[in-house]
């Protein structure tokens, strides 16, 4: 009913930076809170920034002041702006979405993208 496709992941060093794009596709109605998740191996998928559809942001502690998410509505995309990369940022990067489609409201995910960053 949604997909959500995921670019822009890849091998960067330590302080560089990258922008993560979210596509959002189907028969959307709505789309009201979206986030990127992150998995590195051995852990748990974690929040790393939200955002809900007023453009109201959190971030974990972790990534205060590196990264920045945003979105454009009129495009159902989400972004996420990841500067001074450490290479405990590496992951696997995911996009979430909950939306309204004619069958009712649930989260979706994407696929995932992967960010590996070398010291």
């Amino acid at each position: 009913q949604v997909q959500l496709v995921e670019a822009g992941g890849g091998l960067v060093q330590a302080g560089g930076s990258l922008r993560l794009s979210c596509a959002a596709s189907g028969r959307i109605v709505s789309i009201d809170a979206m986030g990127w998740y992150r998995q590195a191996p051995g852990k748990q998928r974690e929040l790393v920034a939200g955002i809900t559809s007023g453009s109201s942001t959190n971030y974990a502690d972790s990534v205060k002041g590196r990264f920045t998410i945003s979105r454009d509505n009129t495009k159902n995309t989400m972004y996420l702006q990841m500067h001074s990369l450490k290479p405990e940022d590496t992951a696997v990067y995911y996009c979430n979405a909950e939306a309204s489609t004619m069958y009712g409201r649930r989260p979706y995910w994407g696929q995932g993208t992967q960010v590996t960053v070398s010291s």
